[in-house]
């Protein structure tokens, strides 16, 4: 219950935060020496180039690869984005959306918050060498985004504010600086684990800080950009969303696990890592493409932020699942 509770407050603070901070200088209550865009961006920066490669080269460096059936880690990763997606375009159809409305909820089953969300709970729930896998689950996660889940969201606009191709698409994300220092990390890590070189006890108490306090920092630019106001408009198409995120994409994703044999792997582990993963709630980069290419933000804000208020159900019931075997 402690790790729940915990889990909970952060990120209820952290929104809580940001929201604040965005209400008080909305309404010219404070003046803060940068603009709000500046100060997510440094927030940003600060956890996913400064804190976040700290925490993942220490996760990944003590994770025990002790079986093959691992490797397929990232592909369920893949697979679960592309899952909620497909789900989602089918239930457009059924909700009788129109095109717009069809891009936004198509990305908004597709992305998933698997880093900053997944991975805080992995580490509270499971401990840092689950935090560490969380990097492994999601390593394909930003390259199947801009190959797929972009392209696709483009075709339900006609009126894109971004005219590129593919191969500009794929130039733009390998010379991505976070998406370059994410790898770095990972890679970094995963040398240290092979070439067995033995973690220094300190790195321990770091990411016990280090990794709560990312999470914290990424939640609060969240917040920073958070609109409520029209959630009623569009309650059809959260519950809809909110059904593909916590119950058709974890069930099937899980039964995969399964079929894989991960209740066999470190005690059921690994299992309960994807069953996490597989749980989140939508991805705050699913606002993006509704944005570039002109398609119902609101919509897409919506269901981004019922999804993670549905949290406060959901991670009990994670909490009881893992631990219940």
């Amino acid at each position: 219950m402690s790790s729940f509770l915990f889990t909970f407050s952060l990120i209820i603070v952290g929104l809580s935060l940001g929201y604040l901070i965005q209400g008080l200088v909305t309404r010219n209550i404070i003046r803060l020496p940068i603009s709000l865009d500046q100060l997510r961006k440094i927030l940003l920066k600060t956890a996913l180039l400064f804190i976040n490669p700290i925490t993942v080269v220490g996760a990944i460096w003590i994770v025990k690869f002790k079986d093959t059936r691992m490797a397929a880690l990232p592909l369920l990763g893949v697979f679960t984005i592309l899952l909620g997606g497909l789900l989602a375009l089918g239930g457009a159809r059924l909700l009788r959306l129109r095109r717009k409305q069809t891009g936004s909820l198509f990305v908004c089953g597709s992305f998933t918050n698997i880093g900053t969300i997944g991975g805080l709970v992995c580490y509270i729930f499971l401990g840092e060498m689950a935090f560490g896998l969380v990097s492994i689950y999601k390593l394909f996660e930003e390259f199947t985004y801009y190959t797929i889940g972009f392209p696709i969201a483009k075709i339900y606009s006609a009126d894109s504010k971004e005219k590129e191709g593919l191969f500009s698409r794929l130039k733009r994300l390998i010379t991505d600086v976070f998406i370059l220092v994410s790898l770095s990390s990972l890679m970094l890590g995963l040398l240290f684990n092979l070439m067995d070189v033995q973690r220094p006890e300190f790195y321990q108490t770091v990411n016990s800080i280090f990794i709560p306090l990312g999470a914290l920092l990424l939640i609060t630019s969240i917040g920073l950009v958070m609109r409520i106001s029209k959630i009623r408009e569009y309650i059809k198409e959260c519950i809809f969303v909110s059904f593909i995120k916590f119950l058709f994409v974890p069930v099937i994703v899980t039964s995969a696990a399964l079929f894989l044999g991960y209740q066999g792997i470190e005690g059921g582990f690994l299992l309960k890592v994807v069953i996490i993963l597989s749980s989140m709630p939508v991805a705050f980069n699913a606002l993006i493409p509704p944005s570039l290419y002109n398609l119902d933000v609101d919509l897409a804000n919506s269901c981004w932020l019922v999804s993670t208020s549905l949290l406060i159900f959901v991670l009990p019931a994670l909490y009881m699942i893992i631990h219940s075997f």
